[in-house]
Parts: structure tokens; C-alpha cells; sequence
């Protein structure tokens, strides 16, 4: 029994790994869960999988978390303490699934134990990827990929030197705004943006997708998470999301993880790692899909990819300001504040503006990013007006 815990389990990850937890109850025991504000959906997770920790983030939800659990051995908890113990505690694998920054902490908890990590908290490694690295090798943690794309990578690494790499290809499925003009993506409405034409995934998730602001960020985390400079990795857009990534070695071999845009089977592939177990996802069907098309991405259209790869290319902590001005930008356009064309702008201005010398720690990465939150805070509402 693989004894798990998995963190922002009401969240789209966190529910795909429920799903198949659930599927293999002779596999695995679930020692903690945790979420944000949905206490129900908690405490429900918790009495399925007979966990013994359930960690709600927002404090005024743990009297209705504290009832939902009434009568079972499953202990409610709240506040930052409680998070870090759901990371650390216990459990030798850990799902990291909570959506932004706000993650990283409990991400560096488990790391600090030495535990096994499934990352797909991408914010993490984008904000603080060589201290979690360097601290893993320390530790003995060991970091598995969750994102499709790194995922796809890991397995095409598998049984290769990385010595023989010659680049990693990453595809994109190019969003719901693939084709549109610059003009009409300016002002999509939200609804419109969270419409994906492949995955079913969170709002967050999902406009970044939508600005391509994901790939920018999964480039950053593929740097860090295999080793390779920002000139040896590319980004090509597939738009039926059937290749998840490649890999092109230096003999002139590209290797490719194909599948269905289904979360469960990256997951699964680090849920049972280094063995494989069944998902119940739907199996690939070529003849099909009949053809598979590439595209080179839009930089114009997508400024966030350029955005991405020169806060990279810096050497400083500009991927911090990155993440959190995106951060910021994403949630004021879900909440009707700003225009869509606006959540590149507001990156970039932000990037332009703060200081971001390279974090020395974590406490430097939580202090460039609380920084940047207050500065785009006051640069909002002249964006937007």
C-alpha cells in the first residue's frame, strides 16, 4: 500500500487522482486531504477514502468541514500549520495540485521530507524551480512530472542518456483562441476563453491556455526540470492534443508520448511509478483521428510566450513577477475588471517595472512575489480603465 496525500483534492487534478485512488483501493491509502474553500466536497473525499486528515484552507469553513465530518476518525483542520502537516506528514507521496504560488510552500514541505512529489502545481517550479531542485537533491525527494507535456517528456527520457538529447519539443493545442485575430481575442469574454477544444480542466488553467500563458510557463518548468537551456527547448502547437511531447536526440531519433487528452493518464503514470496501472480512460484511436497537423506558435497574437522565455532567459527572478502579475492579471479578467488582451500587458508592465534580482531563498521568492500582487493591485485599475 503507497500511503498518499493529496493536495487541492477538490480541484480538476485533485479529483482525477480521487478517481483513480478510488479505482485501486487495493494500491493506495489516502493519509490527508486538502482544498481551498469547498468543505463539502472535502469532507465527502475524505469519509470515500477513509483519509485521516482533511485541511481546509479558508479558516471560516472548518466549522462546516468539522460537521460534514462528524463521526468518523478523519481529523478537520485548518490555517498554514495544517497545510505544511498534510505535505510532510505521513504520506510517502504527495500530489501537489494546488493552483498557484500558493502552493509553493507546501511543495518545499514535502520536498524537505524527502517525500515522492507528483508536481503539477507548474507555478512552483516556475517561481522557485533551482531552489526545489537543488533542495530535492539534498533531501532525497524525488520530483515526478504531472503536466501532460512533462509527463509525456519524463517518458520519453526513460532508459536514455540525457547526454544524447539534442532538444525537447513541447506541443501546445493552441487554446480556443488558435485561430481567432488579435482583435476579437482583445475583447473574449470569459466564457468564451474557458472553453478549451481538448482538456476540461480549472478557470485558472484554462485562460492560461487561452493567452498560451501556460506554455510560457511549462517552458520554464521544463527548463528546470530537465536540465536543458531555453535555446533547446521548443514549443510547437498540435491542435488535436494527441502528441503530448517529444523528445529529438542528437543521432536524429524523435521520440513522442501520444495519447488521449485525459489527466488520468499522466497521473497515473506518476501514481504508480516506476509500474503502470489501468485508468479507464479512452484508448487512442489513429484511424480515427486520421491526421495530426503542427503549426509554429503566434508570438504576436500570443505575447506571452515572448514573455515567458526572456523572463527565462534573465537569470534573475523575473519568472516570479511573471507568474504573480499572470496571477493577478487572470483573476481580475474572470471577475469582468479588465479586458482579455489586457493580461499580457499587465505581465509585461509589471515585468518592466519590478525589481527581481535571483532569489537566495524562499522567503526571497514569497517577497518579490507579495511585492509584485501590491504593485499590479495599483497598476490595475489604470489598465483597465
Amino acid at each position: 500500500m503507497r500511503r498518499i496525500s493529496i493536495l487541492g483534492a477538490t480541484g480538476s487534478v485533485g479529483t482525477s487522482t480521487l478517481d483513480l485512488v478510488e479505482r485501486h483501493p487495493d494500491r493506495f491509502e489516502v493519509v490527508a486531504l486538502t482544498a481551498a474553500t469547498n468543505a463539502i466536497a472535502l469532507a465527502d473525499a475524505a469519509r470515500r477514502t477513509g483519509a485521516k486528515l482533511a485541511v481546509i484552507v479558508d479558516e471560516t469553513k472548518l466549522p462546516e468541514l468539522r460537521d460534514a465530518l462528524a463521526g468518523t476518525d478523519c481529523r478537520a483542520a485548518t490555517g498554514h500549520d495544517a497545510l505544511l502537516e498534510a505535505a510532510a506528514g505521513d504520506a510517502e507521496w504527495v500530489m501537489a495540485a494546488i493552483v498557484g504560488c500558493a502552493g509553493l510552500e507546501p511543495v518545499m514541505a514535502a520536498v524537505e521530507a524527502g517525500r515522492t512529489i507528483a508536481l503539477a502545481n507548474k507555478e512552483a517550479l516556475v517561481t522557485a524551480g533551482s531552489l526545489m531542485i537543488d533542495a530535492a537533491k539534498r533531501t532525497g525527494a524525488t520530483v515526478l512530472p504531472v503536466d501532460s507535456e512533462h509527463n509525456a517528456i519524463f517518458q520519453c527520457l526513460a532508459g536514455n542518456s540525457h547526454d544524447g538529447v539534442a532538444k525537447l519539443i513541447l506541443t501546445a493545442s493552441g487554446g480556443p483562441f488558435r485561430t481567432w485575430s488579435k482583435a476579437d481575442m482583445d475583447v473574449a469574454r470569459p466564457e468564451q476563453a474557458l472553453k478549451h477544444p481538448n482538456w476540461s480542466m480549472g478557470a485558472k488553467i484554462s485562460i492560461d491556455s487561452a493567452t498560451m500563458m501556460n506554455k510560457g510557463l511549462e517552458l520554464i518548468e521544463a527548463h528546470h526540470l530537465f536540465g536543458l537551456p531555453s535555446d533547446r527547448i521548443d514549443i510547437l502547437v498540435h491542435p488535436q492534443s494527441v502528441i503530448h511531447s517529444m523528445v529529438e536526440y542528437v543521432d536524429g531519433s524523435t521520440i513522442a508520448q501520444l495519447g488521449s487528452p485525459d489527466m488520468r493518464i499522466p497521473i497515473a503514470h506518476c501514481l504508480a511509478w516506476p509500474e503502470r496501472i489501468e485508468t479507464r480512460a479512452e484508448t487512442l484511436d489513429l484511424i480515427k483521428i486520421a491526421n495530426l497537423s503542427f503549426e509554429a506558435p503566434d508570438e504576436v497574437r500570443f505575447p506571452s510566450l515572448r514573455l515567458a522565455r526572456a523572463a527565462l532567459e534573465s537569470g534573475k527572478g523575473e519568472a516570479i513577477v511573471l507568474n504573480a502579475a499572470n496571477e493577478i492579471a487572470v483573476a481580475a479578467f474572470l471577475d469582468r475588471k479588465i479586458a482579455f488582451g489586457d493580461i499580457a500587458r499587465i505581465v509585461e508592465q509589471a515585468i518592466n517595472q519590478a525589481e527581481s534580482p535571483a532569489p537566495q531563498s524562499i522567503a526571497d521568492v514569497i517577497a518579490i512575489d507579495q511585492a509584485v500582487r501590491r504593485q499590479v493591485g495599483l497598476v490595475m485599475p489604470m489598465v483597465s480603465a
